[in-house]
């Protein structure tokens, strides 16, 4: 069967998908533990691009993690992203695939109720290496900016007030 799988086995796309749907779900788990390492682990493969800042391997994802968000006394960014409208598409040959999906971000903290703090895509890159799907590049991009001012900091603050 062509067209929507691409010719691709069944089998396979489904494989590849669940495994790519699994990377969504433990960066947003890792990021909103504040699991930095873990997060940069997930990541390790990758060229992160958010808003015109790039990061790679897992010293320099460490470092953008930590220089960019702020962690609060529990030991979290005290957010919770979610992840949406997530649309895979597997290459023919099955070992890359692409996927744009939607995410919001919620924060909560004392003084500061239960909001929405931005929305935006993820445009990600994966790729097969030996048996395991990880990502090649994730692309952060904000549509609909909120209230950062406890999630950013430093250069990251001001780079979002530019897009916003």
């Amino acid at each position: 069967m062509t067209g929507i799988n691409n010719g691709l086995d069944i089998l396979a796309r489904l494989d590849a998908e669940s495994a790519i749907h699994r990377l969504h779900a433990t960066y947003t788990h890792r990021l909103d533990s504040g699991d930095f390492e873990g997060v940069a682990d997930v990541l390790q493969h990758a060229v992160l691009h958010v808003m015109g800042n790039e990061a790679s391997t897992v010293e320099g994802l460490l470092a953008f993690f930590n220089a960019g968000l702020q962690v609060h006394t529990d030991g979290t960014p005290r957010t919770w992203h979610t992840v949406a409208n997530v649309l895979i598409e597997v290459d023919a040959s099955g070992d890359k695939a692409s996927s744009a999906s939607y995410y919001t971000v919620h924060q909560q903290l004392d003084g500061f109720p239960l909001q929405p703090i931005c929305t935006g895509k993820y445009l990600d890159q994966f790729e097969r290496h030996d048996g395991e799907w990880r990502f090649s590049r994730r692309e952060v991009t904000l549509r609909l900016p909120g209230d950062l001012q406890h999630h950013v900091q430093g250069a990251q603050t001001e780079a979002v007030a530019q897009h916003a």
